[in-house]
């Protein structure tokens, strides 16, 4: 299927999607700072350069167009019928990326969250999602669920105060 414009309106047309303060990042920035929060945005210093920076709680948070950083599964990424080997790749190219980016702030101690555009997009879910990031951000949550082991003394972190010969406290 061939490009229905010109390459010259489709260069301007791809120079004019924006990198940074994109309404979804705004969306999240406005919330976290009316929250309380202080933070830093687009981290030069930091591999991949994260949206929002959080010195405080040692956490930065991505906030991911769902087209651009291939987000599996969502309704919202779908890749082009025209020149779809070039967009596979290109995606692609931006996931590895991600990954990279990810992997490497968590080496330099970093807490990475990755907000998708999905999950800010529509108003009747946001505020929940909001405040779940809040809690993940300054209470320390983990980005991942927990699943209970089959094996329930597994899970046990504390040894039995026999082994401390203390008395039981109330």
């Amino acid at each position: 299927m061939a490009d229905t414009m010109t390459p010259e309106e489709r260069s301007r047309c791809m120079a004019a999607i924006k990198g940074k303060d994109t309404k979804p990042e705004m969306i999240v920035r406005k919330y976290l700072f009316s929250r309380g929060l202080r933070y830093r945005v687009q981290g030069k210093k930091l591999p991949g350069r994260p949206d929002i920076v959080l010195p405080k709680y040692k956490t930065v948070v991505f906030v991911d167009g769902c087209f651009w950083h291939g987000h599996d599964g969502c309704r919202y990424f779908r890749l082009p019928k025209s020149n779809v080997d070039f967009w596979r790749e290109k995606i692609e190219r931006n996931v590895a990326r991600d990954a990279r980016n990810e992997a490497d702030l968590q080496a330099m101690g970093w807490r990475v969250i990755r907000v998708w555009e999905c999950d800010i997009r529509a108003v009747a879910g946001r505020q929940e999602y909001l405040d779940g990031l809040y809690g993940r951000i300054v209470g320390g949550e983990s980005e991942r669920l927990y699943v209970e082991s089959e094996d329930a003394e597994m899970d046990i972190a504390a040894e039995d105060q026999e082994t401390y010969g203390d008395e039981p406290r109330s």
